[in-house]
């Protein structure tokens, strides 16, 4: 059976300071309003990421997560950060893919398997992002561009390996924007994806994928995306910068 995750993403975010009070908020809401089975998942600057593994250890189903990761192992790459290096400090997943990157920083979907791979070898889960641009929406090129990025970014794995990937389905358009999917665009979207997945590692293995929505997820729409079939949650970006919007999200798989 798939997880159902929110997964906040600070972006460039914070200061330090800002950033552990803000995650200590989240952890104490977490504790105090009883979150369910529901996994949450903080993907901070690599700064705080000490911290709040530590704040976070020991409550129940609240994670960390790093936003970025180089492709080696160790190196002379001034300024990057390694898989190993954010694991030993207490993260579990890592944001891969996301739209910014791939847009401001050119990362290529050959690059993105090399990094999926160094995520992989670290204990780390990925949340692969995927998802088109405004222009790739409205020729009609969406699930082409979605296919592409899945065989390019994350089908050389095996199904044991694709099995630790969490997806993130995120329109470019709607990111930042104030725009969304409706919930029927996002669920055409994302059986789409599973149907994908299914037609490379069966069945049962599409099944079992979580399935994120990213795209101005907030308390307000979030609980007509996720009651839809095949939306498993939210990667969140603005709303996880404010304790009680991220725990309301949250909160909608308690209904």
């Amino acid at each position: 059976m798939r997880k159902n995750i929110v997964a906040g993403n600070w972006k460039m975010n914070l200061t330090y300071e800002q950033g552990v009070s803000l995650f200590s908020e989240i952890v104490n809401m977490a504790k105090d309003e009883v979150v369910g089975e529901q996994e949450v998942v903080v993907c901070s600057p690599a700064i705080h990421l000490s911290s709040i593994a530590k704040l976070s250890s020991g409550v129940k189903n609240v994670h960390i997560g790093a936003q970025n990761i180089h492709e080696a192992e160790a190196g002379a790459f001034t300024g990057e950060i390694s898989g190993a290096q954010v694991k030993s400090v207490g993260a579990e997943y890592v944001i891969l893919g996301h739209s910014e990157r791939r847009a401001i920083f050119k990362e290529t979907d050959a690059l993105l398997a090399e990094k999926t791979n160094a995520a992989l070898k670290n204990g780390l889960a990925p949340i692969f992002c995927i998802g088109e641009t405004k222009e790739e929406r409205e020729s009609g090129r969406f699930f082409d561009v979605i296919k592409t990025q899945l065989e390019g970014g994350l089908f050389h794995l095996s199904e044991s390996e694709f099995k630790r990937v969490v997806l993130a389905y995120e329109p470019v358009w709607a990111i930042g924007t104030g725009l969304t999917a409706s919930p029927e665009q996002a669920q055409e979207v994302h059986a789409f994806i599973r149907k994908t997945v299914a037609e490379k590692y069966g069945e049962q293995v599409a099944d079992d994928t979580t399935i994120l929505y990213g795209g101005s997820c907030n308390p307000s729409n979030a609980q007509n995306l996720f009651s839809q079939e095949d939306i498993d949650g939210g990667l969140i970006g603005g709303a996880s910068l404010k304790s009680r919007d991220f725990l309301d999200i949250v909160k909608v798989f308690n209904s």
